[in-house]
């Protein structure tokens, strides 16, 4: 059995550093929800280059946090690091491989009672904002986001039963951005009937979700649009330009 990659505490430090420098010009561009938007990336169907997603994530936020060539090389050196272990923890032969492992990591922010408590005394949040703060919300609010910013690449199946699937997968995530509550209980009778989950457990649902979803598109994965090739003229055939010349003359002289 292959274990899955880890980042190690250089690599998470240095992607934390630059969700943090990105937050300041963008507060929503944390570590967490950065983290959430790059592993839906991963689990989708198609391999995104970074100059495709990069403007997506943070807009011009990112030219403008990192002016200086070697900022810039330093800080996707970081977001490629990070990148590099989803898509490992996310590998599907891996995770055919290992069906009830559970290989995906997030970097998700534990919130209790004390820690809320603790970010009103620094500050941080209102009293009131701090009832929303719940393990994993923002994760998924990433995670979704991408999926937004990138719909065209997960189509839904003509398929129903194939569609329900996939939604159900996806509800799993879905259920992170609930606060504790009537809303969240809603959620669970009928995604998750006869179960009580705990936020942690949630969290775990989730990952499991993506981890399937990542199979899932194994057999679902979007076609690439089918390229057609006209064959090439013989040197004495007539020029399919219409001139009339034979092709060596015409648009095959230079062939």
């Amino acid at each position: 059995m292959r274990i899955a990659q880890q980042n190690t505490e250089a690599e998470l430090d240095a992607f934390e550093a630059v969700c943090q420098r990105l937050a300041g010009f963008d507060a929503s561009l944390d570590a967490e929800w950065v983290d959430g938007y790059l592993t839906a990336l991963a689990a989708g169907p198609l391999i995104t280059a970074p100059e495709v997603w990069l403007p997506r994530l943070c807009g011009d936020t990112f030219e403008r946090a990192f002016a200086d060539p070697e900022d810039v090389a330093q800080a996707l050196s970081a977001l490629a690091g990070r990148t590099r272990v989803l898509a490992d923890q996310l590998d599907p032969e891996s995770l055919l491989d290992q069906p009830d492992t559970l290989r995906l990591q997030p970097l998700v922010a534990m919130w209790d009672e004390a820690t809320r408590a603790q970010a009103v005394a620094e500050a941080w949040v209102t009293a009131e904002d701090a009832s929303l703060l719940v393990s994993g919300e923002i994760w998924a609010s990433g995670f979704l986001t991408a999926l937004e910013d990138f719909a065209a690449d997960w189509p839904d199946p003509g398929d129903a039963d194939e569609r329900e699937i996939k939604d159900d997968l996806l509800q799993q995530v879905q259920a992170l951005t609930l606060p504790d509550g009537e809303a969240l209980q809603a959620h669970l009778a009928k995604w998750q009937p006869g179960r009580t989950l705990s936020r942690d457990e949630l969290i775990d649902e989730a990952c499991f979700a993506v981890q399937d979803l990542r199979v899932w598109w194994l057999d679902h994965a979007p076609k690439p649009a089918t390229r057609r090739v006209e064959a090439t003229p013989g040197r004495n055939d007539p020029c399919p330009c219409g001139s009339g010349k034979k092709y060596k003359k015409c648009h095959g002289a230079n062939a």
